[in-house]
């Protein structure tokens, strides 16, 4: 079951990060209620996350907001964890308890593990722009969202038609919930962005690697895997002849590394028996140009090592027939005594190879 849980979580985290901008900065929150918790899956949890890095975590097991990164940690006091504490343990905590019940009830569920999610949060777009968004789900599905521009919500499961005719009704919450997403989120957002200005915006450079695999219809799937950059903002495309080739390029959502850094993977399916030539291409701040990786077709790469052992092996047999010779002229031991002797000899030789 926590297995499972840590799966959706994974997945849910990486949609909401999914579509960043270069620029851009976010603050993001996620609750998760279970309705059959268990050792190591407590029944809420709350994390949030500034451009992607987790600052915040709580959940019913311990029931305290802690801070997650050195930042937060240092320039948040103990009043503003006290408050986010209560807040929780108040509101949202047994909220999402309730909220579990209502709903196992509306989809005539039996006991089992279920699941309430939320994600709220907002974004500063590199042009000034700002958005926000509210949104629950349940049992992995979309359930309701909120339209802060009309302040009314957005029902996508008839479950969900009785909650929205109920917070439709509620202009008051409407008003808080678009007041918070345009206002108090920014303010925070701003504020985070400040006091974690160091971390945030430290670059760490990507590394890529290409593979292959067989696909349907005799074509040849090739892989780029870009990982380990931070911020997370990245482009990768594969190049045919130079050329991108961003429709053929089928991406994946950008999502964590678990260790404060990003990857992705970008595919694309060609025909192995063309003589077109592709690379991946990896385009990141941290990066002063294009990260660029070829893929170099087996065969290819069989007959450039054949081609390299042919040489060496015309290089022996010509270095021993000359050794042979030289040896039935002047005998070994004179052969040998040339060969250490020869000022002119094979140093100057490679030294002229090099500088041609």
């Amino acid at each position: 079951m926590a297995l499972a849980l840590g799966a959706m979580l994974l997945l849910l985290l990486g949609a909401a990060l999914q579509g960043g901008q270069a620029g851009s900065h976010s603050l993001r929150y996620f609750y998760t209620g279970v309705s059959a918790p268990g050792p190591g899956v407590p029944g809420f949890i709350s994390v949030g996350y500034v451009d992607g890095q987790l600052f915040d975590h709580y959940d019913s097991e311990r029931r305290r907001m802690e801070p997650r990164t050195d930042w937060a940690r240092e320039r948040l006091d103990a009043q503003y964890w006290e408050r986010e504490t209560q807040t929780l343990q108040q509101g949202a905590e047994p909220s999402f308890r309730a909220g579990l019940e209502t709903l196992r009830g509306r989809y005539n569920q039996s006991a089992g593990l279920h699941t309430l999610q939320l994600m709220y949060g907002c974004d500063i777009q590199a042009d000034g722009r700002k958005g926000g968004f509210y949104q629950f789900g349940y049992d992995g599905g979309d359930f309701i969202s909120f339209d802060k521009r009309t302040k009314s919500w957005t029902a996508a499961a008839n479950q969900a038609e009785i909650t929205k005719r109920k917070w439709d009704a509620d202009t008051a919450f409407g008003d808080s919930r678009k007041q918070y997403l345009e206002q108090t989120c920014i303010e925070w957002l701003e504020k985070y962005l400040a006091y974690g200005r160091e971390t945030l915006q430290q670059k760490k450079r990507p590394s890529a690697q290409v593979s292959a695999r067989p696909a349907a219809g005799g074509l040849t799937t090739l892989s780029c895997r870009a990982h380990g950059f931070y911020p997370r903002d990245v482009a990768v495309v594969w190049l045919k002849n130079g050329v991108a080739r961003p429709q053929e390029t089928l991406r994946s959502g950008v999502v964590p590394s678990g260790d404060r850094t990003y990857q992705t993977l970008a595919t694309i399916e060609v025909d192995p028996s063309s003589d077109d030539e592709y690379t991946c291409c990896v385009e990141h701040s941290s990066l002063a140009e294009d990260l660029r990786v070829p893929w170099a077709p087996k065969s290819n790469v069989l007959l450039i090592v054949g081609v390299v052992i042919g040489v060496l092996v015309l290089v022996a047999a010509v270095a021993g027939a000359v050794f042979f010779l030289r040896s039935k002229k002047s005998g070994y031991k004179a052969a040998v005594a040339n060969e250490g002797s020869d000022s002119s000899g094979s140093k100057q030789g490679s030294d002229t190879c090099i500088k041609a």
